[in-house]
């Protein structure tokens, strides 16, 4: 039982250890609702968190059926703009604010129209500074993105709350377990501790009659 809890407590120390970083790449949905407002998802997390870097992002757009990318959008940590004409007031920035170390390029796509659907590109172009130089690296992410006139639950979602719901269950059978377990050893502490007291007793009461009897022989 103290092992399986000091295990069970070093999990839980690791899990939230690795989870409580300030920047974890999550992927994009990928399916926006025709009139609603949808947010482009981006996230490019630097490997070394204590190096001091700066980024700028631009987002590419092709649309389907067509075959190149089209420069639409772009942020330098101050200021953003909308280059392309179909994005008009429709694009707004929806990542890191107040800081050139932009690790989340998001942006939010306004009254999604139809023509909207198609792959979209998200480039960082990122500046790392070390002491006595500075070295430039560039990451990219695609969001393949479709337009439905009506919201539908995709399969990885219903997954999802599957998964979730099993996992609640069983982490209710492993407690309860566990606590049968724990009850179990309880009742046989208390047992052997009751059988412990009456054998003791026996002794001390044998050991008495034995004294009774010597002295009434010796009178």
């Amino acid at each position: 039982m103290p092992g399986s809890v000091k295990v069970l407590c070093y999990n839980c120390v690791s899990a939230v250890s690795l989870c409580s970083g300030a920047c974890a790449e999550v992927d994009s949905d990928t399916e926006a609702v025709a009139g609603e407002p949808f947010k482009l998802g981006c996230i490019s997390c630097k490997m070394r968190g204590e190096v001091e870097a700066s980024a700028t992002v631009d987002w590419l757009f092709k649309a389907r059926g067509e075959a190149d990318f089209v420069h639409i959008y772009s942020y330098d940590g101050e200021a953003s703009s909308i280059i392309d004409e179909r994005f008009q007031d429709r694009m707004e920035w929806h990542g890191s604010k107040k800081t050139f170390d932009l690790q989340d390029a998001s942006v939010d796509l306004l009254n999604v129209t139809f023509n909207d659907s198609g792959v979209y590109r998200c480039i960082f172009n990122r500046v790392l500074s070390y002491e006595h130089y500075e070295f430039s690296t560039i990451a990219t992410k695609l969001v393949p993105l479709t337009v439905v006139a009506k919201a539908t639950r995709s399969t990885a979602s219903i997954v999802s709350e599957v998964m979730m719901y099993v996992s609640i269950i069983g982490l209710q059978l492993w407690l309860l377990v566990e606590m049968i377990y724990c009850y179990r050893k309880i009742a046989a502490a208390g047992e052997e501790a009751l059988r412990a007291s009456a054998a003791e007793y026996l002794a001390i009461a044998s050991e008495s009659k034995d004294n009774c009897a010597g002295v009434q022989v010796a009178e």
